[in-house]
């Protein structure tokens, strides 16, 4: 049996945009530092996502190394540039109408430039310096502006088994990058390994099982094109991978909490010390 490593690492500056791989990362107690750190609302604060705007999957935004300077890029677009604003305005956020909060509005011209792209009203706001929000689940951790974990992990076995039975249908496998992990595991030789891992040391970060990641529709979204391109993994998760307890619907990875902040790099051992 092969020795679990990390073998994909990665952080969205923006939600619902394209992910940014990175050799190594420092953990905080939120997750990779910048990860999810800006985000897209409407007029309302609620957050935009691929979920009901899947053009955002072809925004590639870029941080500098000090989080002070937010690069954008997109087909049909000339690229921009932005300060990041740690202080300012303060804009409602609300994500899933059941998290409320504020961040700090980023100004007209990033608005401006995201409102093109997306043909939609939006302002891009920052996590604010006071932010303090709780995960949930076995444990539930401190979280920015993702959903509500500070860590997926997804594991390349996982991804294997789901497209042999995406192929055994007659239909087109897909990518890692359909999932927007953090951390992505080579070596459970077992699909589905994560599922029973409940405390885990990644470098020199603890982490712990939270729950097990329920999609939405964002994994049938060609993070490309930024495209509807179901129904797969969608229908071919619902054959094998409902979870009644969550309403029916589908898994595919972990959600994980930060125990012990640090740093993690590619190829780092995985190592785990409580089972599920």
């Amino acid at each position: 049996m092969g020795v679990p490593t990390v073998s994909g690492l990665i952080y969205y500056p923006v939600k619902g945009c394209a992910g940014v791989p990175v050799p190594e990362a420092t953990v905080t107690s939120t997750g990779i530092v910048s990860d999810r750190s800006l985000i897209l609302v409407d007029r309302d604060g609620a957050f935009l996502s691929q979920r009901k705007t899947p053009a955002m999957a072809v925004i590639r935004p870029t941080l500098a190394d000090d989080g002070t300077r937010l690069a954008l890029a997109a087909p049909g677009m000339d690229d921009a540039e932005f300060d990041v604003l740690a202080e300012g305005d303060r804009r409602p956020v609300s994500l899933f109408n059941r998290w409320f909060g504020t961040g700090i509005d980023q100004g007209d011209a990033a608005a401006k430039w995201f409102a093109e792209v997306l043909d939609r009203y939006c302002r891009l706001v920052r996590v604010a310096p006071d932010h303090d929000r709780d995960g949930w689940g076995e444990h539930p951790g401190k979280v920015g502006f993702a959903d509500a974990h500070a860590i997926l992990l997804t594991a390349q076995s996982s991804l294997d088994e789901l497209n042999r039975r995406i192929a055994a249908r007659g239909a087109t496998p897909v990518p890692m990058n359909r999932f927007r992990p953090n951390i992505v595991v080579t070596g459970w030789p077992d699909p589905f390994t994560e599922d029973r891992v409940r405390l885990a040391d990644v470098g020199t970060v603890a982490l712990g099982y939270s729950v097990r990641a329920i999609r939405c529709a964002v994994p049938t979204v060609a993070q490309e094109t930024g495209r509807p391109a179901g129904p797969e993994p969608t229908r071919t998760l619902a054959d094998f991978r409902r979870e009644t307890e969550f309403g029916g619907g589908v898994s595919f990875g972990m959600k994980a909490a930060v125990l012990t902040p640090g740093h993690i790099a590619v190829g780092d051992e995985v190592t785990v010390s409580r089972w599920g």
